[in-house]
C-alpha cells in the first residue's frame, strides 16, 4: 500500500471505530425492549455484530481492497475510545431527546387516528348493530303476533274437541302430560348437575 492509502485507511478505521461506538450505544438503548426474551436477545446480538463486521470490512475493502494490518485494529480501537471520551454522553442525551420527539409524534398521530378514524367507525358499527337488533326484535314480534293469530283457531278447535272427549281419555292425556313434565324436569336437573361438575 502507498502512504496515501495507508493514511486513508487509518482515517477510515478511526471513523469506523467512532461509528461503532455510536451504533453500539444506539443498539444498547433499544435492547431493553427484548432483553427478557433470551432467545431473541441472542439472535439480535448475533445479527448486530455480524452486520457491523460486514460494514467495517466493506469500508476497509473500499479503502485498501480489504488488507488487514495490526495498525488498522489499533486505529479502530482509537476511534472507539475517542467516541467514548468525547461524544458518548452527548450522543446519549441527544438520542433520548430524539426518541422523545418521535414518541410524541407517534402518540399525536395515534390520538388523531383514534379520534378521526377508529372512534367514528366504532360509533357507526355500534349504531348499525343497535338498529339491526331493533329491526330484528320488531320483526320477531310481528312474526310471533302473526303466528299467534294463525295458531289461535287451531287452539280453539283443539280445546273444543278436548271438551268433547270422554273423561277416561282426558285422564289418560293428563297422565301423559304429567309424565312428560316429570321427564323434562329430570333432564333439566341432570343438565345442571353435569354443568356444575364440569366446572
Amino acid at each position: 500500500m502507498t502512504l496515501s492509502i495507508q493514511f486513508m485507511t487509518m482515517a477510515a478505521m478511526v471513523l469506523s471505530g467512532f461509528y461503532l461506538g455510536l451504533i453500539q450505544d444506539t443498539y444498547r438503548r433499544f435492547t431493553r425492549y427484548w432483553q427478557r426474551r433470551i432467545f431473541l436477545t441472542y439472535v439480535m446480538e448475533i445479527c448486530f455484530w455480524l452486520t457491523q463486521s460486514i460494514i467495517l470490512f466493506y469500508v476497509l475493502y473500499r479503502v485498501n481492497a480489504g488488507e488487514i494490518r495490526f495498525y488498522i485494529v489499533i486505529a479502530c480501537l482509537l476511534g472507539f475510545s475517542m467516541y467514548q471520551v468525547v461524544a458518548a454522553n452527548l450522543y446519549k442525551r441527544l438520542l433520548e431527546h430524539v426518541i422523545r420527539i418521535f414518541m410524541s409524534i407517534y402518540h399525536f398521530f395515534a390520538r388523531v387516528v383514534q379520534v378521526l378514524i377508529i372512534t367514528p367507525i366504532r360509533w357507526i358499527i355500534i349504531t348499525l348493530l343497535t338498529i339491526l337488533l331493533m329491526v330484528l326484535k320488531l320483526f320477531g314480534n310481528i312474526i310471533f303476533f302473526i303466528l299467534k293469530i294463525l295458531v289461535a283457531p287451531f287452539k280453539w278447535v283443539g280445546y273444543a274437541l278436548y271438551q268433547l272427549l270422554p273423561e277416561k281419555v282426558k285422564k289418560n292425556l293428563h297422565k301423559i302430560a304429567g309424565f312428560y313434565s316429570r321427564m323434562k324436569n329430570i333432564c333439566i336437573k341432570w343438565a345442571k348437575f353435569l354443568k356444575i361438575n364440569r366446572r
